[in-house]
């Protein structure tokens, strides 16, 4: 009869508990930063509605049209979306959530491989 708790597939579950822990140390992290990202952010004064800003940004609005067509008015709104703390909040999460998805599909990854092996090493005496 295989034994389960062999010293390999201890090592394998105590890896894959450590990947787990890691995955969710850095899902809060990110969800923590986040908030205070958008906090932060969202506390700022917003000169956008200001009526004596109408035209401050006309002329580069315009030479950036000049020169770079569409294509550089698409790269200037996603710059200014970019500053915006609900976007920069929003990429914080996004990833978070790619690098907590990866350190559990390892997790899971390395307990897989370590069932089949302790189904079939031979028990130990």
């Amino acid at each position: 009869m295989p034994d389960p708790n062999s010293k390999d597939t201890c090592a394998a579950r105590r890896r894959g508990r450590r990947y787990r822990l890691a995955g969710i140390s850095v899902l809060l992290l990110g969800l923590i930063s986040a908030g205070v990202v958008y906090w932060l952010g969202s506390r700022a004064p917003d000169y956008s509605d200001d009526p004596d800003m109408v035209g401050f940004n006309r002329s580069e609005e315009r030479q950036m049209g000049i020169l770079f067509g569409k294509q550089g008015r698409m790269m200037e709104d996603l710059t200014h979306s970019l500053k915006q703390p609900g976007t920069q909040a929003l990429l914080i999460v996004a990833a978070a959530g790619v690098i907590a998805a990866g350190c559990f599909y390892s997790a899971r990854i390395l307990e897989a491989e370590a069932a089949p092996a302790a189904a079939t090493s031979p028990p130990q005496s």
